[in-house]
C-alpha cells in the first residue's frame, strides 16, 4: 500500500512537471519565441544585431541538432514513457527554433553552420563526445534512461549558459527572447530529469 502510494504521489509530480515545461514554453513563444507574434518577418530577421547574436546562433544549431540526434534515440531505446515523452517534447521545441537560428544567420548575412563531428564540437558547453553519443547509442533499457537523463542535462545546462550569456551581450531582440525562452524551458526540463533519475 505505501509503495502504491508513493507510485501514485510520483505520478502526479511528474505530470505536473510536465505541464510546468509545456505551460513555460507557452510563454516563451508569447514572448516572442520562434512561435510567438514578435520576432517574425523579413524586417525583424534583419534587425540590428551584434557579434554576440551571431555567435548564439551558429553555436546553438549544432547543439540543438545534437540534441534532436540523442531525442531520435529514445524511441527504440528508452524503457520508461516519461524518458520517451521527455524526449519527444525536447525534440518538438528545438525543431522550429534551428529553422528560425538559420533564418536570422541568413538574414544578417552570416554563415549558417553545415554538419559538425561530435569529436569537433565537444569544447562547446554542454555538447556530448564521440564516445558519449557511442555509449549512448549502444545501450538500451533502464540503462539508456539514465544514461539519457544525466547526458541531457548536462546538455541542457550548457545551453542555458549560452542562452544567458546572449540575454546579457545580444542586441537583437528575437534572438534575446528566444534566449529567454531557452533559459525558462531547458531549467524547467532539468528540473524534470533530476526527479526522473532519482525514480
Amino acid at each position: 500500500m505505501h509503495h502504491t502510494r508513493h507510485t501514485a504521489r510520483r505520478l502526479t509530480t511528474l505530470a505536473l512537471a510536465a505541464t510546468t515545461v509545456c505551460a513555460l514554453a507557452a510563454c516563451g513563444a508569447r514572448d516572442g519565441g520562434p512561435s510567438g507574434p514578435r520576432g517574425h518577418g523579413p524586417d525583424a530577421d534583419a534587425a540590428a544585431h551584434n557579434a554576440a547574436d551571431a555567435a548564439f546562433a551558429r553555436d546553438m544549431i549544432p547543439h540543438h541538432r545534437q540534441a534532436l540526434e540523442m531525442t531520435g534515440l529514445a524511441a527504440g531505446r528508452a524503457s520508461s514513457p516519461a524518458v520517451r515523452n521527455l524526449a519527444a517534447e525536447i525534440a518538438k521545441a528545438q525543431k522550429p527554433e534551428i529553422t528560425t537560428l538559420e533564418r536570422w544567420l541568413t538574414s544578417w548575412g552570416e554563415r549558417v553552420p553545415g554538419a559538425m563531428r561530435h569529436s569537433g564540437a565537444h569544447a562547446m558547453a554542454g555538447m556530448m563526445s564521440e564516445a558519449d553519443m557511442k555509449g549512448l547509442e549502444k545501450s538500451r533499457g533502464a540503462a539508456f534512461d539514465a544514461a539519457f537523463l544525466r547526458l541531457m542535462i548536462d546538455h541542457h545546462e550548457g545551453a542555458v549558459t549560452m542562452a544567458e550569456t546572449e540575454s546579457e551581450r545580444g542586441a537583437h531582440g528575437g534572438a534575446k527572447a528566444l534566449a529567454r525562452r531557452i533559459v525558462t524551458t531547458q531549467n524547467a526540463e532539468i528540473a524534470t530529469m533530476r526527479k526522473l533519475g532519482d525514480g
